[in-house]
C-alpha cells in the first residue's frame, strides 16, 4: 500500500513577495543566475512561463550531482500568489510519484512568507519523506531573497 504525504514550509522574505511570485511566474530561467549552487538551467520545453499547460525542464543540484525534473504548471493564480506545478519526469518520480509542489505567497502580521507545499506519495512505505527536496526548493527561495532585496 502505498504511502501519501503532505508536507508544508514557510520561508520569511524581507523583499515583497509579489516579487518572488513574479520570478517563479515569469522568470524562472532567472533562477540559475539566482542561486547557480542549487539551479544549473531552467528550460521552457512548451507553452508559455506563466501559463497552466506549460512544460518546463529544471536542472539543479541534488547531492552533488545534476538531476532533472519536468513539471507542468497546473494553476497560476495572481490574487493569491499562487503556482500549482506536477512533476512529470524526473529523478524524483523514482521514489514519489506523483509529486505535486503549490507555491503561495501571504503576510502573516508583519510577516512576508513564501509557502511551498509538496503532496508526494511513496513508491516504497519506508522511504523517508522528501524533505531534502523541499529543503532545496527553500533555499532557492532564500537566494532570490537575497538578490531581490539587495
Amino acid at each position: 500500500m502505498a504511502t501519501t504525504g503532505k508536507i508544508v514550509r514557510e520561508v520569511e522574505v524581507k523583499c515583497h513577495r509579489h516579487q518572488v511570485h513574479g520570478i517563479y511566474k515569469n522568470n524562472h530561467n532567472d533562477l540559475a543566475t539566482i542561486a547557480p549552487d542549487k539551479v544549473e538551467a531552467c528550460h521552457l520545453v512548451s507553452g508559455q512561463w506563466d501559463a497552466p499547460g506549460s512544460v518546463i525542464q529544471w536542472n539543479y543540484y541534488h547531492d552533488g550531482k545534476v538531476e532533472t525534473a519536468k513539471v507542468i504548471i497546473e494553476e497560476v493564480d495572481d490574487e493569491f500568489h499562487k503556482i500549482v506545478y506536477k512533476v512529470i519526469e524526473g529523478a524524483v518520480l523514482e521514489f514519489y510519484n506523483p509529486v505535486v509542489l503549490t507555491f503561495s505567497t501571504e503576510d502573516k502580521g508583519d510577516k512576508k512568507l513564501v509557502i511551498w507545499t509538496m503532496e508526494f506519495e511513496k513508491v516504497n512505505a519506508s522511504l523517508p519523506d522528501p524533505t531534502h527536496y523541499l529543503d532545496l526548493i527553500c533555499a532557492v527561495v532564500e537566494d532570490v531573497d537575497g538578490h531581490l532585496f539587495k
